[in-house]
């Protein structure tokens, strides 16, 4: 969809870059700011909060900082007065969803929303349902959206935000949200008591490894097989869920240009949609091309900041939301925001400066220098191999990040953007190392590195230019005609041999990871599962058994 909404001429729209289109858009859209209400744009309205009695020690909150959206788009002051006239008994919380911090074994992040503004909101954490003795303040973030199309009203949103610190390794919390007048530890609100559970202790750290499950995908939106893929993970109880980018498509376009059409009402349907499994799994989200909405900050991520707690250890949060990594068990995960480099989505295009990159190859290296630690895996939204006919590969990630991958080791990458299911071979650069057939072994440091499409979680399905294949429908081909994007938003036609397994249809990952047992091999054990519950792939990725 690319009704013009701002007035742009066409020829100029395709050149603006995000922070080009953000100052069009505050330029053309900003109200100035009131002085009203309590609240202040961006502000941390929770101060430092301490408890006892969790763990016998303390278990600190405080209001993690987060770069503030910019002050004329948020205007929190607009909603202030509503605190004074709505009744907090007759407003509830939704949307809660969890992410880890940089710690997963002792950092915890609560996020949830509110119709309009409250006063005082506030988590309550306890080890028990019937004891949630810990009461600590929230953060609020505001949004203020425009009218950014005729069709469409001015939309303000409230985003409640608490960060858990010193939690005990491999503890499970229960919490509950709330404010002045909607208490969840009342009896009449415990359906809306929630639970999570910190990361354990990692090997070589006083822990015993252990196997733990995680799931991922990307291009997720609001649907009924969203809902039906979110059920699905929720029954294979993993650790934590990876969502590669392309969030809900509040900008139904994303290209990247102010012609895209933005309804930011369509955050608060995926949010109450994705609550069910966020709520108890954290969901740790990078950035996609339909993630970039230019109105919230010159690159477009004040919206997710706003939104979204994440880990504030990448290159730079302020600029970078979706860049982070973080340890859990024996795996080091990666989270990468692709607008940085992509040759064929532009309009963010090397805004880090190549920061992201320098920050990849160092934290790589960290991870495999890590005790204890087996597995790295990577995932972001733009796909270095897929073959659909939509998006295919993007040859900027091939150049800029597949030679730290081999440098470094990396075990698997996980992509969306292309909305089926494809998996590679074991590759080796650009050719294959090793054929993995489904049900298939691979070792990356013999073989080379498996990467996976998982774009199938929602949104509707793209085609690939030759049959698919898959388990019970295998149709293996020689090779494939394809294109990568080059510079220049170019199409490069190629004849690949590595698209090993192709799926169209709604799908996600579940990935065990599994410590070797003495004398062993660690294993990641990779399925596929389409939206009925269906094996359509799986495989195998080990390591060689650790020395000493």
């Amino acid at each position: 969809m690319d009704t013009p909404r701002v007035g742009i001429p066409e020829h100029l729209a395709d050149r603006m870059t995000m922070a080009e289109q953000h100052e069009y858009l505050r330029a053309r859209f900003a109200r100035p700011l009131t002085r009203r209400g309590v609240l202040r744009a961006g502000a941390v309205t929770a101060g430092a909060a301490a408890g006892t009695g969790l763990l016998g020690g303390a278990v600190r909150a405080y209001a993690d900082p987060a770069p503030a959206p910019a002050p004329s788009p948020s205007s929190p002051e607009l909603l202030a007065p509503a605190a004074a006239r709505v009744d907090g008994r007759h407003v509830a919380p939704f949307g809660r969803h969890l992410a880890f911090g940089a710690d997963p074994r002792t950092q915890m992040r609560i996020s949830w929303q509110v119709p309009l503004a409250v006063r005082r909101p506030y988590v309550r954490v306890g080890l028990a349902p019937w004891d949630l003795g810990l009461k600590l303040e929230a953060e609020v973030r505001t949004l203020h959206t425009p009218p950014l199309s005729p069709k469409l009203p001015a939309v303000d949103q409230v985003y409640l935000h608490a960060a858990l610190d010193n939690l005990r390794p491999g503890q499970t919390y229960y919490y509950g949200v709330g404010h002045d007048g909607y208490d969840p530890a009342d009896p009449r609100h415990f359906p809306g008591l929630a639970t999570f559970r910190t990361a354990p202790e990692r090997p070589g750290k006083g822990g015993r490894a252990g196997k733990f499950t995680f799931t991922a995908f990307g291009d997720q939106g609001v649907s009924y097989q969203a809902l039906a893929n979110d059920q699905l993970i929720l029954g294979q109880d993993p650790a934590f869920h990876l969502h590669a980018g392309d969030i809900c498509y509040a900008d139904d376009s994303g290209a990247g240009k102010p012609t895209d059409v933005y309804d930011a009402r369509v955050w608060d349907q995926f949010l109450a949609q994705t609550e069910s499994v966020a709520a108890s799994v954290p969901w740790m989200v990078t950035t996609g091309n339909h993630d970039m909405e230019a109105w919230y900050s010159p690159n477009g991520y004040g919206g997710q900041s706003a939104r979204w707690t994440l880990p504030r250890n990448g290159f730079d949060p302020a600029r970078a939301p979706g860049v982070y990594s973080f340890v859990y068990g024996n795996a080091g995960i990666v989270a990468l925001d692709a607008n940085d480099i992509s040759y064929e989505i532009t309009a963010n295009t090397g805004y880090s400066g190549g920061a992201q990159t320098a920050w990849l190859d160092r934290r790589l290296g960290e991870l495999r220098r890590t005790p204890g630690l087996d597995f790295v895996v990577v995932f972001f939204h733009h796909c270095a191999f897929s073959t659909t006919k939509d998006h295919a590969s993007d040859g900027a990630v091939r150049e800029a990040w597949l030679p730290l991958f081999e440098k470094h080791g990396v075990d698997l990458v996980i992509n969306g953007h292309n909305h089926v299911y494809e998996r590679t071979d074991a590759l080796r650069g650009t050719r294959v190392g090793r054929k993995v057939p489904i049900g298939g072994t691979t070792d990356p440091t013999r073989d080379g590195i498996v990467y996976v499409t998982a774009g199938g979680a929602g949104k509707s399905l793209y085609d690939f230019p030759v049959p698919d294949s898959y388990e019970g429908h295998v149709k293996d081909l020689e090779s494939v005609d394809s294109y990568f994007w080059e510079k220049g938003r170019v199409k490069r036609p190629e004849r690949v041999e590595w698209s090993r397994v192709r799926y169209t249809g709604f799908s996600f990952l579940a990935v065990e990871s599994e410590p070797a047992a003495r004398g062993g091999r660690p294993r990641l054990r990779v399925t596929a599962l389409a939206e009925n519950g269906a094996r359509i792939d799986h495989f195998d990725v080990v390591r060689p058994a650790r020395q000493g």
